[in-house]
């Protein structure tokens, strides 16, 4: 088929260029490896729009940012969900199958023209019934649901065992974290788990007796508060989200030691970082009045974002860089989604609008339309082991 030869000349090209600047330099018309590459001028290697389907920009923008996360692309490109699939032996995976298919378009087309995503809206559908019809979503929303069942369909375990209540008390934060991150990967154990989940830690302490209780959660993403004020940046997002909190009145906890409920603080860190760090910004509130949506303007860092001070202390190293950003325009009533995505093959930031799609600076990814953030993991600095994933 032409989606497959074209896979196949786009992995070769791959193979023989190794590395994001070398394909840089081959885009500019120069030879790589002794390899010529100057049909890549002509081929718009994921920089194909996709056509609005009746008020599908909030799938659009996603789908977008999901296209540009490179190992997942790989993953699809690789036909490796097949793989798991054929290893585990599944049968009923038509969700993973049409978004392996379509980030297959986006990346082997020789055009530039829109593609439909009718069939993968059919799929997520069937899947997720809630987005049927032509009414706006919210695109983080979306994202959950995609993951989730994306998840199932190449999930390396298919028989869960039983969930056991052990007694984790005993045991240190750092190992406690552990034994729930085993247990958890016991149950849910995929590519997409490997990319995208990571930990957070939770922590209650009584105001009273001073006892500590903890609890390690897995999370896909982490939706963080905004300032409704000025200007605000990441960072202070962040804290924001990790602040201590007072527990009392109604929301008193019942503590462990002192067997009655208490005035407690509560506290969230990171335990575990993901390699595909995504940051919902809650912007929209839906109050007993009317919904609303906050501007704000989040200052966020495209490289090097260093959330060292987030970690539990025994927590690894997580320095991010910004590759997505999917971006809502308009009011909590209305609005339109779009993408900017930073393309890994040629290091350079693009807008996604639908249909269109067009270079921008990396001046202008960051605006008061930011809502979805997508971070990968760094690669150590100064290393020989450092290759440029692709």
């Amino acid at each position: 088929s032409s989606v497959s030869s074209g896979q196949d000349t786009l992995w070769y090209f791959i193979q023989a260029c190794g590395t994001v600047a070398d394909i840089s330099a081959a885009h500019r018309g120069h030879v790589a490896n002794n390899v010529t590459i100057s049909w890549y001028n002509k081929s718009p290697q994921g920089l194909v729009g996709l056509r609005n389907l009746g008020n599908t920009c909030f799938m659009n923008s996603i789908l977008q940012c999901l296209s540009n996360t490179p190992e997942l692309r790989d993953y699809c490109l690789r036909n490796v969900h097949r793989t798991d699939l054929n290893n585990n032996c599944r049968t009923n995976a038509a969700l993973m199958e049409e978004f392996a298919k379509l980030t297959q378009s986006l990346w082997t087309s020789v055009t530039n023209e829109a593609i439909s995503p009718s069939d993968f809206r059919s799929q997520i559908q069937r899947y997720a019934p809630k987005f049927v019809g032509c009414n706006q979503q919210d695109a983080q929303e979306f994202l959950r649901f995609l993951l989730d069942g994306l998840h199932n369909e190449v999930n390396r375990v298919t028989v869960r065992p039983k969930v056991s209540v052990e007694d984790f008390d005993h045991l240190s934060d750092d190992e406690k974290g552990k034994r729930m991150w085993n247990m958890y990967l016991e149950r849910e154990d995929s590519k997409v788990v490997d990319l995208f989940v990571g930990q957070l830690k939770s922590s209650v302490t009584c105001t009273v007796c001073g006892f500590r209780s903890t609890v390690f959660d897995p999370f896909w993403d982490l939706s963080i508060p905004v300032k409704s004020s000025g200007e605000v940046t990441l960072k202070d997002c962040l804290r924001l989200f990790t602040k201590e909190d007072v527990l009392d009145g109604e929301e008193r906890p019942t503590c462990n030691r002192c067997k009655a409920r208490r005035k407690c603080t509560k506290r969230f860190s990171i335990q575990k970082f993901p390699q595909i760090l995504v940051l919902h910004l809650k912007r929209f509130s839906d109050s007993n009045i009317r919904a609303s949506k906050l501007s704000t303007y989040v200052n966020f860092p495209l490289k090097e974002l260093d959330l060292r001070e987030f970690a539990s202390e025994s927590s690894e190293r997580a320095v991010y860089n910004l590759y997505a950003v999917s971006n809502h325009s308009g009011n909590a009533l209305g609005g339109h989604y779009t993408a900017y995505c930073r393309n890994p093959a040629l290091g350079e930031w693009y807008s996604y609008n639908d249909t269109r799609v067009s270079p921008v600076s990396s001046s202008q990814v960051r605006s008061s339309n930011a809502y979805v953030l997508f971070y990968e993991l760094a690669p150590y600095p100064h290393s020989k082991y450092q290759t440029c994933r692709l």
